[in-house]
C-alpha cells in the first residue's frame, strides 16, 4: 500500500472526550472510508506512522434524518476505527497527519 492510498483510507482522527480516555489505554480512534476493510485500515495506520497495530475495531454509524428550520435532510453514514496498538508505540493525532 502506497503512502497515498493510505491517506484515502484513513479521513481524519476523531478527537472528542471518549477517544481520550481511549488513548490512555494505547487506542485511537479514526474516521476511515465506509468501504476499507480491517486489513487495509492496519496496513494503512502502520505506514503512516509507523507503529504496531494489534488490532482493529470498526464501527458504523447510520445516517440520521434532522430536521432544520422546517426542511428535512440526512447526515451521511461514517464509519469509526478503534485502533489499539502494540506496548510502547504512541500517535500524537493532536499534530495532525
Amino acid at each position: 500500500m502506497s503512502a497515498l492510498q493510505a491517506y484515502d483510507v484513513i479521513l481524519s482522527p476523531v478527537i472528542t472526550e471518549k477517544s481520550s480516555e481511549a488513548s490512555e489505554s494505547n487506542q485511537v480512534v479514526f474516521k476511515v472510508r465506509l468501504d476499507a476493510t480491517k486489513p487495509q485500515i492496519k496496513s494503512a495506520v502502520e505506514k503512516l506512522f509507523g507503529v504496531k497495530v494489534v488490532a482493529v475495531n470498526t464501527l458504523t454509524r447510520k445516517g440520521k434524518t434532522k430536521v432544520f428550520r422546517g426542511i428535512k435532510g440526512t447526515q451521511k453514514d461514517t464509519k469509526k476505527a478503534v485502533v489499539k496498538l502494540a506496548e510502547g508505540d504512541k500517535i500524537d493525532v493532536t499534530t495532525g497527519i
